[in-house]
């Protein structure tokens, strides 16, 4: 019903900067909060950033300052600008929306994107 298409990642050297993307698509009435988390192997995902649907953003603690959250609610994207990137934030980045895919009901489900890789190294 809806897609989340990740974009944008790829291998970064340290303090340097990466954007990425994520487009939203289907059977969408309205998109609340939109976000990105992140996953190396053997850890659980984390909540790198998350954005309301006014534009109200939070940050881990640990990208705070290097990392920025925006996103256009007339195109249904996100996107993630990583800058001064460290060792550490090398994972692979998913992209998450909380959708209402209907004006007739009041459900409202978690949608993932695929995921994409960002490795950060020299």
């Amino acid at each position: 019903q809806v897609q989340l298409v990740e974009s944008g990642g790829g291998l970064v050297q340290p303090g340097g900067s990466l954007r990425l993307s994520c487009a939203a698509s289907g059977r969408i009435f309205r998109i609340d909060s939109m976000g990105w988390y992140r996953q190396v192997p053997d850890k659980q995902r984390e909540l790198v950033a998350v954005i309301s649907e006014s534009g109200s953003t939070s940050n881990a603690d640990s990208v705070k300052g290097r990392f920025a959250i925006s996103r256009d609610n007339a195109k249904n994207t996100v996107s993630l600008q990583m800058n001064s990137a460290k060792p550490e934030d090398t994972a692979v980045y998913y992209c998450v929306a909380h959708v209402r895919t209907s004006p007739v009901s009041s459900v409202w489900n978690r949608y993932w994107g695929q995921g994409t890789q960002v490795t950060v190294s020299s």
